[in-house]
């Protein structure tokens, strides 16, 4: 790492952002809410263990306090601040957590959001066991999960 600043672009929820004055080493979570201004995704355990800190890279679920901001330089970034569908302007997925109340704190919803767009995305129909199994790398330390179950089933339907 020089200790000069950086510059480059990012593409995140289909726009174009110059980044600038930015170091190598930012994360992704850190330069999506802080230069950003994305405060959507959430920063809890850094470690990548939570999963509230869940985007998409070219469509795959990533811990953005894993990824290195100059390593999505090339790619896609989808944070829930970029989803949106027919629901007054929620995705199907947000409809569902907004009608089976699959959340309660507010705080792991984006990254579980982000994940069951991954999941629904490789398996458009799954099985209770296989949605448990799709969110297993997201915490919630409020709900019990029961009520994220059915907003994912919801949203498969």
């Amino acid at each position: 790492m020089s200790g000069q600043p950086e510059f480059y672009d990012l593409r995140v929820n289909g726009t174009t952002h110059a980044v600038s004055d930015a170091w190598l080493g930012e994360s992704l979570l850190y330069v999506l809410r802080e230069r950003l201004g994305l405060p959507g995704t959430k920063g809890a355990c850094e470690q990548g263990e939570c999963g509230s800190c869940t985007v998409l890279i070219d469509g795959d679920a990533v811990c953005a306090c894993l990824v290195m901001a100059a390593d999505a330089v090339d790619a896609s970034v989808t944070t829930v601040e970029g989803l949106s569908g027919p629901y007054n302007g929620l995705s199907a997925v947000q409809e569902g957590f907004r009608q089976e109340h699959g959340l309660q704190c507010g705080y792991c919803t984006p990254g579980m959001v982000m994940a069951t767009v991954d999941l629904l995305g490789e398996n458009p129909n799954p099985t209770e066991a296989e949605i448990r199994e799709g969110l297993e790398g997201n915490l919630c330390r409020c709900t019990g999960y029961h009520n994220i179950v059915k907003s994912v089933a919801y949203a498969a339907e």
